[in-house]
């Protein structure tokens, strides 16, 4: 457990145009890419230091390291890792009980 994903919904400007977005971001920050395929516009960042996550009531989910990954044609997705144990039980109530209930 610690780990979550799920798909980015950007803002309307940047739906067709998020790989531009992402590298140009990375690039202008320093943020090393784990792939980049610029004919498929596929693009996945390391972690970004500066990248909060909030959930919808608005409190922030801390972790140690966050990837984004996906291409301009199919969508992307956050990746979050390192959430500690109480906060993911309390955000994540779902993941936790379907965990448990494999044993």
């Amino acid at each position: 457990m610690g780990v979550v994903f799920g798909k980015i919904d950007f803002v309307e400007e940047l739906k067709d145009n998020v790989y531009d977005f992402l590298k140009n971001y990375c690039e202008s920050n320093n943020i090393e890419l784990a792939d980049d395929y610029s004919e498929d516009r596929l693009i996945a960042t390391r972690s970004i230091d500066e990248l909060v996550v909030v959930e919808p009531s608005g409190k922030e989910i801390p972790s140690q390291g966050n990837q984004i990954s996906g291409m301009d044609s199919e969508g992307f997705e956050i990746y979050l890792e390192g959430i500690g144990s109480s906060l993911f039980e309390e955000l994540f109530p779902h993941h936790v009980k379907e965990y448990y209930s494999r044993f």
